[in-house]
């Protein structure tokens, strides 16, 4: 196995950075670094530890151009977004910070025959696997709520954004986290899954696909090692018969496109009614034509490039088996010879089970129509999905919305009459093979504790 990795530019294919790996031997003894600093780092207070996320967020302000032009160069990621996503992550930290002492708060409760603390307590070193699609702020969800509740983390990145791996550990010490709270380590996958086997490793938190992530898990699970898995999905936003379509496509032009394509939890199948199917087709199609792909750099940019080649490869396979179900592509489609991993916006309709625009996950800027002949079709059609991250409905009947999404629709989070990403303050996460566990909103500082239970006799 080659023990050197290249970063690329995708928009102009040339090489940024040649990485060499660190051996499993290494990679262990790093671990075991992390669990002498958690010896010490569990001890600290909440305060202090709380100055510390704030000092991380100063951080992460003072360095935005610096990590956004990484971004830029290492995955493709447009220039406003990037902004976007250290303003998130800077946030993260601070509502961390601000919040955490209420949410670790210990309680008392009282039993037959005495009265009991429960206590929330650190764990040990904690292992995350993270993708590169927005290479800041899958790092800063995952380690900032569990170094805020006493644990250490060590990552291992996507091989293909190791320059913000490494900028990611210069942010921490920065900041002043004690050496080895925080480390990035520039590992292969096997390495990490070796990782996984370490005994100082008391939990594992990984996102990406299904087929890798439940490898992970039973990895873990062999080792009685809990997991958080955040796994993509094929989310269905619906349009019912009374959506407003101006709001409809507005919404769903965006979720698509998002991230260049390249997010889980954004809009990929539309489940439109009959009623109003071609009134948003034809809406959508024109507000797709108005969209500019090119430079990340570029102002009037509003699609980058994909972040590899073989992302663009595999999503235009998946584009053409579509068709060769039987979709029909009404736009795009079609690769270009030009330089850098750009795939043109695509519309595929006429989409149904058995295409992969239909049952699997489209990770670019391809939209799948699939037309539904009533609401109460749409709905069975949005869950007919192993995912279930994400999902919106559109409707002018908002409390009817609301408890569709509430009793009917089975997913983690759905956006109703408008689409959003993840908020510092609300939980994230999904259902079936989308994975478990939750991080954001109080919830992902709790994954990794142990509820202590202290029994007082009286």
């Amino acid at each position: 196995m080659a023990n050197t990795v290249q970063t690329i530019n995708p928009a102009t294919e040339e090489t940024l950075q040649t990485y060499t790996l660190l051996s499993t031997e290494e990679a262990n003894k790093a671990i075991d670094a992390s669990h002498d600093a958690y010896n010490q780092w569990r001890k600290t207070t909440l305060e202090e530890r709380s100055k510390l996320l704030h000092s991380l967020a100063d951080t992460i302000e003072a360095r935005k151009d610096d990590l956004v032009e990484l971004m830029i160069q290492e995955m493709g990621k447009v220039k406003e977004q990037g902004y976007q996503e250290v303003a998130l992550c800077a946030g993260i930290c601070r509502y961390t910070a601000d919040n955490a002492a209420e949410q670790l708060k210990e309680e008392q409760r009282d039993y037959d025959g005495g009265s009991a603390i429960i206590t929330y307590q650190p764990v040990g070193v904690i292992l995350g696997i993270q993708p590169w699609n927005f290479p800041l702020y899958q790092v800063i969800r995952y380690s900032v709520p569990n170094v805020m509740a006493g644990n250490t983390t060590v990552l291992k990145h996507a091989d293909n954004v190791f320059g913000m791996a490494k900028m990611i550990q210069e942010l921490y010490e920065e900041a002043g986290f004690p050496k080895n709270v925080y480390q990035s380590l520039l590992i292969s996958g096997s390495t990490a899954s070796e990782l996984i086997k370490h005994d100082k490793v008391r939990g594992v938190t990984f996102t990406g696909s299904d087929g890798v992530g439940k490898k992970v898990a039973e990895n873990a699970g062999s080792q009685s090692k809990k997991t958080v898995l955040e796994l993509g999905s094929n989310d269905a936003f619906v349009v019912l018969e009374d959506a407003d379509i101006d709001t409809a496509v507005q919404a769903c032009v965006q979720g698509r496109v998002i991230n260049n394509g390249e997010t889980c939890v954004s809009a990929k199948r539309f489940v439109v009614t009959d009623k109003v199917y071609e009134q948003f087709k034809e809406a959508y199609v024109e507000a797709f034509n108005k969209l500019k792909v090119g430079d990340p750099r570029a102002e009037d940019t509003d699609v980058g490039p994909m972040a590899r080649k073989d992302l663009v490869e595999k999503l235009d396979k998946q584009v053409q088996e579509s068709i060769d179900a039987g979709a029909t592509c009404i736009m795009g489609g079609k690769m270009s010879d030009n330089t850098g991993y750009y795939y043109p916006l695509t519309i595929l309709e006429d989409v149904k089970p058995g295409m992969p625009a239909y049952d699997d996950e489209l990770f670019g800027p391809v939209a799948s129509f699939i037309r539904a002949k009533d609401d109460e079709d749409a709905m069975r059609i949005a869950n007919d999905s192993r995912y279930g991250l994400g999902g919106g409905i559109f409707s002018k009947d908002e409390k009817r919305a609301i408890e569709l999404a509430r009793s009917e629709f089975d997913t983690g989070m759905i956006n109703i009459n408008g689409y959003s990403l993840a908020q510092p303050n609300l939980p994230f996460g999904g259902v079936k093979e989308s994975g478990y566990g939750r991080e954001h909103g109080g919830f992902g500082i709790k994954e990794f504790v142990n509820a202590k239970t202290i029994f007082i006799a009286q």
